[in-house]
């Protein structure tokens, strides 16, 4: 008998890869949405749609007796209260999960591990607000819901992504760093090149969230991201290697970016303090990420096939050119 899945989102980025997961591993798929975007499986047989608000109970209910779902991939909660009424309305299925996220650590331990390293507090006001501020905040608090549904007898999982990047990724935010490499024979990157951001391909992100739903531990998290974690630099060359071309990366120290008005949390993807996230617990589950250089190149062509250029994220070439002429007179 196949086995059906809910996917509540599903038809923008994290959610659209879950939905293709899922297809390729046998699943009949249904998507809850709103039906405001542009659905990429209207033409898909084996995908249903459902229309409906994730926050309101009553079209969480009417999806459920719809679709009499297996398992729950829960891609749009972004407030703990979305957690607490998913958990209850979805409490005999076979496996809900939960997305959250890396910024639900609160403490800068290198490597973040589950059930070691503190997570982010989240204040009554904090849980309904709507800011990019309270994000970690918000994401702690789904995930210690998904902690008392599971004491409840809940299937109840979470996963810990840390940043996602991959073909479809609306954030732009690796889509600046390539358009700089095809662009540019010599771009600007702050420090000396070795921060380090944890990336997650998308792929190996939707594949994790089926694996938990399938063998997770009901109660758990789990993180996921690359097995091997790129520098900023590393990721400009892995870019560059991939796209059979060549780039001098220039780096800046923050002296040398206030000539051009800059300073080093001006560019996308720069982290002062290393985030790393350890991904054992997803790994014993037998999860496996894809190799950093083949999701490199299929983000790339992505990329080239696209209209996204990351130019929200742009601290100006001008600003740049300013910053390559001082480093040109030391």
């Amino acid at each position: 008998m196949t086995d059906t899945a809910l996917v509540i989102g599903g038809t923008r980025f994290i959610g659209r890869h879950t939905v293709e997961d899922l297809l390729e591993n046998g699943y009949r798929v249904t998507t809850l949405t709103r039906g405001n975007r542009e659905d990429p499986f209207a033409d898909e047989d084996r995908v249903s749609h459902v229309e409906g608000d994730r926050t309101n109970d009553r079209d969480l209910e009417a999806a459920k007796l719809s679709v009499e779902p297996d398992v729950v991939i829960d891609c749009v909660a972004y407030h703990p209260a979305d957690v607490e009424a998913a958990t209850e309305v979805f409490a005999d299925v076979d496996g809900y999960v939960y997305i959250s996220s890396g910024a639900a650590y609160a403490a800068e331990h290198v490597p973040k591990r589950e059930g070691e390293t503190p997570l982010e507090e989240c204040t009554s006001e904090q849980a309904v607000d709507e800011g990019d501020a309270t994000y970690g905040n918000r994401k702690a608090a789904g995930d210690r819901a998904v902690f008392a549904a599971a004491e409840d007898g809940v299937n109840a999982m979470a996963v810990r992504p840390c940043i996602v990047y991959g073909p479809h990724d609306y954030t732009e935010r690796l889509d600046y760093w390539i358009d700089r490499v095809l662009t540019h024979d010599r771009v600007v990157i702050p420090g000396d090149g070795d921060n380090l951001w944890h990336r997650a391909y998308v792929e190996d992100v939707a594949r994790a969230l089926r694996i938990v739903a399938e063998r997770g531990e009901p109660g758990a998290a789990y993180n996921v991201g690359d097995r091997r974690a790129l520098t900023l630099e590393e990721t400009l060359e892995t870019i560059a290697d991939v796209a059979d071309t060549e780039v001098t990366v220039v780096h800046a120290s923050a002296d040398a970016l206030a000539a051009g008005g800059l300073e080093p949390t001006d560019f996308t993807l720069y982290r002062e303090y290393p985030h790393l996230l350890d991904t054992c617990a997803l790994a014993d589950l037998g999860w496996e990420s894809t190799p950093v250089e083949e999701a490199m190149a299929r983000s790339v062509a992505d990329h080239r096939e696209s209209d996204r250029d990351g130019s929200e994220w742009d601290p100006g070439r001008d600003a740049e050119e300013r910053v390559l002429g001082v480093k040109e007179t030391l």
